[in-house]
């Protein structure tokens, strides 16, 4: 347990990815199989599912410290995490549990056999345990149990030090971390398995592309580049092996269940393929908003009225797998060539079309015309690049068009958590309809650092009523809203739902008489 919460503690105090990466070599260099199943398990941003709330815990420690209520609350409040709130409450020990006794004991002889206890015997042990613990101990302690612990590192980070440290390449213990698994120590030996052999459904790790902006002209020759459109819908990854297929999202999560006429579809595909692509609502050859594509999503089950009323279908972008053989080294003009010679025998398959032939300005154009077709602008891809892992810049942009905008009013802040505890950095925003100010969309994003700072103190000064957390704010402070799409809902009192909301520029030139009203956002969008 105390190397995991010193290796914790290194990656939180640096900046540095080398620095990171070697810390995380050091302590699995050092430690047991089992050990570094767990570890590894946190690091990739795997979170146990909550066993204990945190109010409940708050309430426990209150039994200790014996403090009014009001005073826990205001606590939490100002550090913005329960577990860091407790772990400062409790008495501050330095020392704790003896250093021969590991994370992987913590994890299977304490933490998950408390599931099974009721909630008195839970009570009892975490009380005995907090006593034993340290107090870093029990940050760590607490954050597992309230299933929050997250480790300040990337995913690739880690990939990178443990391929260091097992001499297997990131691809292949990528693709070994994908789906489901357990950290278990002959897990853990798997993985330094030198053997190749993929795992039942596995899919591969998705490649990413970066945001470009600027002249198309940079890349260089435009016969060396593919584009094709960016589709707005889910990212996807079709694994067809062993009999069997699965649908994997680009977060990592099973979505076979979600879309069983797909599932059926790729059936009908030769077995030892993995397709990445899109899926999209479509209709009429032509995709349907995103919002109707949200209609299937989350349900364990999907009713066939549902299926028969939100067609669905599988955007072909590359392949990945052929014949049972990983090709994602082959160069991508190939790997699309080998696209174009398959036979899918399902409508439910549309390839995605190379657009803009050779010429930087047509694509240009084209980018210009990508919401009259209902996608979100281009992709251009380098005829020979390989399918890589994670976000890796020169290979792969994503050319998307201009967000839409609108000018809205601050009426109500909030609090932020962890770091930002002490700060008011979620804000909802609202335009005028019929004389009044409502709302209209919240946004976490898009201030720096020091205008944060800046809004915080005006929101102090000008707070107009209290409503628990949240402070109603006399409305003055204009702010641009930038957003990729919009959606008419009954679900919100203005009648419409911005996509993906963020704030592009704080308005100080504006008054709030001159902000947008909802009639003009209707008529400009609708």
């Amino acid at each position: 347990m105390r190397n995991f919460l010193t290796l914790f503690e290194k990656i939180d105090q640096t900046q540095s990815t080398n620095e990171k990466v070697l810390h995380m070599q050091n302590y699995f260099l050092k430690c047991e199989d089992q050990d570094a199943a767990w570890a590894l398990f946190f690091l990739c941003g795997h979170r146990m599912k909550r066993l204990i709330s945190g109010r409940l815990l708050l309430q426990w420690c209150n039994e200790i410290v014996q403090l009014p209520s009001w005073l826990i609350e205001e606590s939490y409040a100002a550090v913005g995490d329960t577990a860091e709130t407790i772990s400062l409450l409790l008495p501050q020990k330095e020392k704790g549990l003896n250093p021969d006794h590991t994370l992987s004991d913590l994890m299977e002889n304490v933490i998950l056999p408390l599931k099974n206890l009721t909630p008195a015997l839970q009570k009892e042990q975490i009380l005995a345990l907090w006593d034993q613990l340290s107090t870093k101990e029990i940050f760590i302690f607490n954050k597992i149990l309230t299933g929050s612990l997250r480790v300040g590192v990337s995913t690739l980070l880690t990939l990178k030090a443990l391929s260091q440290v097992t001499d297997v390449s990131r691809e292949i213990l990528s693709q070994r971390l994908m789906g489901s698994w357990e950290p278990t120590k002959d897990f853990f030996a798997g993985l330094k398995s030198k053997g190749e052999g993929d795992r039942y459904l596995n899919p591969y790790p998705f490649y990413l592309a970066y945001p470009f902006e600027g002249d198309l002209s940079t890349l260089g020759d435009p016969s060396e580049w593919i584009a094709e459109w960016k589709w707005d819908g889910i990212r996807g990854q079709a694994v067809i092996r062993n009999g069997t297929c699965a649908l994997w999202s680009r977060g990592n999560e099973l979505i076979s269940n979600q879309f069983p006429e797909l599932i059926e579809a790729f059936k009908t595909i030769a077995e030892g393929t993995v397709l990445d692509g899109e899926i999209l609502a479509f209709q009429n050859g032509h995709p349907l908003p995103f919002a109707e594509l949200q209609k299937r999503l989350g349900r364990k089950n999907v009713s066939k009225a549902i299926i028969e009323k939100i067609t669905i279908v599988f955007m072909i972008y590359d392949i990945l797998e052929f014949n049972g053989e990983d090709i994602r080294t082959t160069p991508l003009s190939s790997r699309r060539q080998i696209i174009n010679n398959l036979q899918f025998s399902s409508p439910k398959f549309i390839h995605s079309k190379e657009i803009g032939q050779n010429d930087w300005g047509k694509m240009h154009q084209l980018r210009l015309e990508s919401r009259e077709n209902s996608t979100e602008g281009l992709m251009l891809k380098r005829r020979d690049s390989v399918y890589g892992v994670g976000r890796q810049k020169g290979y792969w942009w994503k050319y998307k068009i201009d967000a839409m905008n609108l000018d809205a009013v601050l009426l109500y802040a909030q609090a932020g958590s962890g770091r930002r505890a002490n700060l008011f950095t979620d804000y909802t925003f609202g335009v005028w309809h019929d004389g009044e100010l409502i709302p209209i969309t919240k946004a976490y994003s898009g201030l720096d650092q020091n205008e944060i700072k800046e809004l915080d103190r005006w929101i102090r000064a000008n707070t107009v009523e209290k409503f628990g957390p949240v402070r109603q704010v006399t409305p003055f402070q204009v702010f641009e809203i930038a957003f990729e799409g919009i959606q008419l809902s009954k679900r919100h009192k203005s009648g419409v739902a911005l996509r993906f909301p963020r704030i592009a520029r704080w308005r100080k030139d504006k008054t709030a008489e001159q902000s947008d009203t909802l009639e003009r956002i209707k008529e400009t969008f609708f």
